[in-house]
């Protein structure tokens, strides 16, 4: 498959750093984005940490397949499924364990989202909520479920998408890379085709551009690069009010 794909970030209009990060590893197909959440820089730090750490691991286990994998391979899974999963559960390990070597960060965490492509197949891995889409003819499709409190009541019937847009609670993340030893990570596959344009993004562009404008975005820019800058500029001519990633893979062949 080949891919057209670029990543941008901009710390906002409210904000006076920036605390995501991105990776964009061609190579590997492998495309991450992360919200780092903590005070003192840490946040910063978290996310920046998981996707150096998340990238690193899918390229060791690309290059060498007799490297010793930090947790047990599920059968369940095909192998490049158990890359992604593995390389984000090894991330939190990493961000948990360093606040013990500088107490500084104590508390620090990131959400992820990651796609990893296998020839015509991809794997999305996410924790928290950032969030991957996908446009395909002409019907965009929000393929992670985010991992917050709002969404939680949405899901159980309690609170409408509506009022979730508002709540004061629509930022809490229920998990998040860093908040606990044992993390879930959520993993998905499709078969990719000519023709599809996959979005990752931080809760920065996907709270302050709807999806019908996002849809809108994606299906009228030329490459993926135009289609980044749009998006960033849209996020922030809506307020900015939070640091804005996107990164965009269009699928061309």
């Amino acid at each position: 498959m080949q891919l057209d794909h670029c990543g941008r970030s901009d710390t906002g209009r409210k904000r006076n750093g920036n605390e995501d990060s991105f990776v964009v590893n061609d190579e590997q197909g492998l495309f991450v984005v992360a919200d780092g959440m903590g005070g003192h820089a840490a946040g910063e730090v978290a996310s920046r940490l998981t996707v150096e750490s998340i990238e690193e691991f899918v390229r060791l286990t690309g290059s060498d397949r007799e490297i010793t994998w930090p947790f047990e391979i599920d059968e369940s899974m095909t192998l490049d499924a158990n890359r992604l999963k593995i390389a984000i559960r090894l991330a939190n390990r990493r961000v948990i364990k360093l606040p013990e070597e500088r107490h500084e960060y104590q508390g620090m965490a990131t959400t992820v989202v990651a796609v990893l492509f296998s020839g015509e197949n991809l794997y999305v891995g996410h924790v928290g909520d950032s969030r991957a889409y996908r446009l395909r003819e002409g019907d965009l499709r929000q393929l992670t479920s985010d991992h917050s409190w709002v969404n939680e009541q949405v899901l159980s019937g309690l609170i409408s998408r509506n009022q979730a847009k508002t709540h004061p609670l629509r930022n809490v993340v229920t998990r998040a890379v860093g908040s606990r030893w044992d993390l879930q990570v959520d993993i998905l596959n499709e078969k990719a085709c000519p023709g599809d344009i996959y979005l990752l993004c931080t809760d920065g562009l996907s709270t302050m551009v709807d999806d019908d404008e996002i849809k809108q975005i994606l299906h009228g820019q030329p490459t993926a690069a135009a289609t980044c800058e749009k998006l960033l500029d849209r996020a922030n001519e809506a307020g900015g009010d939070d640091n804005i990633t996107a990164v965009v893979i269009r699928c061309t062949g």
